[in-house]
Protein backbone atom coordinates (compact mmCIF):
# COMPACT_ATOMS: atom_id res chain seq x y z
CA UNK A 1 0.00 0.00 0.00
CA UNK A 2 1.03 3.69 -0.11
CA UNK A 3 3.38 4.47 2.47
CA UNK A 4 4.52 0.73 2.68
CA UNK A 5 7.38 0.62 -0.30
CA UNK A 6 9.78 2.92 -1.78
CA UNK A 7 12.74 3.19 -4.29
CA UNK A 8 13.50 6.35 -3.63
CA UNK A 9 16.94 7.60 -2.64
CA UNK A 10 16.71 8.85 0.84
CA UNK A 11 14.17 5.71 1.41
CA UNK A 12 16.97 3.30 0.40
CA UNK A 13 19.78 5.12 2.25
CA UNK A 14 19.38 2.95 6.01
CA UNK A 15 21.91 1.90 7.93
CA UNK A 16 22.07 4.23 11.29
CA UNK A 17 24.69 6.97 11.72
CA UNK A 18 27.62 4.90 11.39
CA UNK A 19 26.47 3.64 8.39
CA UNK A 20 28.49 3.92 4.70
CA UNK A 21 27.02 0.77 3.79
CA UNK A 22 25.66 -0.09 -0.03
CA UNK A 23 22.03 0.92 0.07
CA UNK A 24 19.32 -1.75 -0.97
CA UNK A 25 17.00 -1.32 -4.05
CA UNK A 26 13.59 -0.64 -2.23
CA UNK A 27 12.66 -0.62 1.07
CA UNK A 28 9.30 -1.58 2.63
CA UNK A 29 7.25 -1.32 5.80
CA UNK A 30 5.91 -4.18 7.11
CA UNK A 31 3.23 -4.01 9.99
CA UNK A 32 2.42 -7.74 11.12
CA UNK A 33 4.38 -10.93 11.01
CA UNK A 34 2.10 -12.20 8.05
CA UNK A 35 3.18 -9.05 6.20
CA UNK A 36 7.25 -9.94 6.35
CA UNK A 37 6.23 -14.15 5.90
CA UNK A 38 4.65 -13.07 2.46
CA UNK A 39 7.25 -10.60 1.29
CA UNK A 40 9.75 -12.95 2.53
CA UNK A 41 8.14 -15.75 0.67
CA UNK A 42 8.11 -13.39 -2.51
CA UNK A 43 11.72 -12.66 -2.35
CA UNK A 44 12.44 -16.42 -2.38
CA UNK A 45 10.43 -17.45 -5.44
CA UNK A 46 12.41 -14.28 -6.98
CA UNK A 47 15.72 -14.79 -5.60
CA UNK A 48 15.58 -11.46 -4.17
CA UNK A 49 17.67 -10.25 -1.35
CA UNK A 50 16.17 -9.27 1.58
CA UNK A 51 18.41 -6.89 4.02
CA UNK A 52 16.23 -6.65 7.60
CA UNK A 53 16.09 -2.99 9.64
CA UNK A 54 15.49 -2.59 13.52
CA UNK A 55 15.59 0.93 14.78
CA UNK A 56 18.63 2.30 13.02
CA UNK A 57 21.54 2.84 15.39
CA UNK A 58 23.66 0.85 13.01
CA UNK A 59 26.00 -0.21 16.34
CA UNK A 60 25.86 -3.95 14.31
CA UNK A 61 26.27 -2.93 11.12
CA UNK A 62 23.00 -2.07 10.13
CA UNK A 63 21.97 -2.24 6.32
CA UNK A 64 24.34 -3.41 3.83
CA UNK A 65 22.98 -4.72 0.38
CA UNK A 66 26.07 -5.39 -1.41
CA UNK A 67 23.97 -7.59 -3.52
CA UNK A 68 20.87 -5.11 -3.96
CA UNK A 69 17.68 -6.37 -2.68
CA UNK A 70 14.78 -5.40 -0.68
CA UNK A 71 15.18 -3.86 3.20
CA UNK A 72 12.42 -5.00 5.55
CA UNK A 73 12.30 -2.09 8.01
CA UNK A 74 10.90 -3.24 10.78
CA UNK A 75 10.62 -0.20 12.87
CA UNK A 76 7.28 -0.02 12.55
CA UNK A 77 6.66 -2.93 14.15
CA UNK A 78 6.59 -1.99 17.85
CA UNK A 79 4.48 -3.95 19.86
CA UNK A 80 5.55 -5.23 23.15
CA UNK A 81 3.39 -8.68 23.29
CA UNK A 82 4.35 -10.61 26.27
CA UNK A 83 5.70 -9.50 29.43
CA UNK A 84 6.58 -12.51 32.01
CA UNK A 85 8.45 -11.02 35.97
CA UNK A 86 8.13 -14.21 36.93
CA UNK A 87 11.02 -15.36 34.88
CA UNK A 88 12.06 -11.92 33.80
CA UNK A 89 11.47 -12.60 30.07
CA UNK A 90 9.96 -10.14 27.61
CA UNK A 91 8.24 -10.98 23.71
CA UNK A 92 9.26 -7.75 21.66
CA UNK A 93 8.63 -7.08 18.05
CA UNK A 94 12.05 -6.00 16.04
CA UNK A 95 10.83 -2.05 15.98
CA UNK A 96 10.54 -1.94 19.85
CA UNK A 97 13.17 0.56 21.13
CA UNK A 98 14.81 0.34 24.51
CA UNK A 99 13.43 3.50 25.59
CA UNK A 100 10.22 2.42 25.10
CA UNK A 101 10.70 -1.32 26.22
CA UNK A 102 12.05 0.74 29.69
CA UNK A 103 9.19 2.90 29.58
CA UNK A 104 6.91 -0.21 30.14
CA UNK A 105 8.80 -2.02 32.68
CA UNK A 106 9.15 1.37 34.87
CA UNK A 107 6.73 -0.03 37.25
CA UNK A 108 7.92 -3.45 37.73
CA UNK A 109 11.50 -2.52 39.13
CA UNK A 110 13.05 -4.30 36.01
CA UNK A 111 14.79 -2.26 33.14
CA UNK A 112 16.75 -3.24 30.06
CA UNK A 113 19.79 -2.03 30.27
CA UNK A 114 21.61 -2.62 26.69
CA UNK A 115 21.40 -0.18 24.12
CA UNK A 116 19.32 -1.25 21.55
CA UNK A 117 17.01 -4.16 21.75
CA UNK A 118 16.91 -5.26 18.06
CA UNK A 119 20.75 -5.08 17.39
CA UNK A 120 20.44 -7.32 21.02
CA UNK A 121 18.31 -9.92 19.72
CA UNK A 122 19.55 -10.22 15.87
CA UNK A 123 23.23 -10.89 17.08
CA UNK A 124 22.41 -13.28 20.21
CA UNK A 125 23.75 -10.45 22.49
CA UNK A 126 27.19 -10.24 20.74
CA UNK A 127 27.30 -6.54 21.96
CA UNK A 128 29.71 -6.37 25.07
CA UNK A 129 27.13 -5.43 27.82
CA UNK A 130 25.90 -9.56 26.92
CA UNK A 131 28.92 -10.41 28.66
CA UNK A 132 27.73 -8.76 32.62
CA UNK A 133 23.75 -8.73 31.71
CA UNK A 134 23.51 -12.26 30.24
CA UNK A 135 22.46 -12.90 26.49
CA UNK A 136 19.33 -12.46 24.75
CA UNK A 137 16.98 -15.31 23.64
CA UNK A 138 15.14 -16.20 20.31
Amino acid sequence: GMGWVSGREGSRGRGGPRSSCAPPDAVVWPQAVGQVQELAALCYRCRVPMVPFGTGTGLEGGVNAVQGGICFDLSRMDTIAELSLEDFSVAVEPGVTRKALNSHLRDTGLWFPVGTVGASAASGEAMAPGVAWGQGQQ
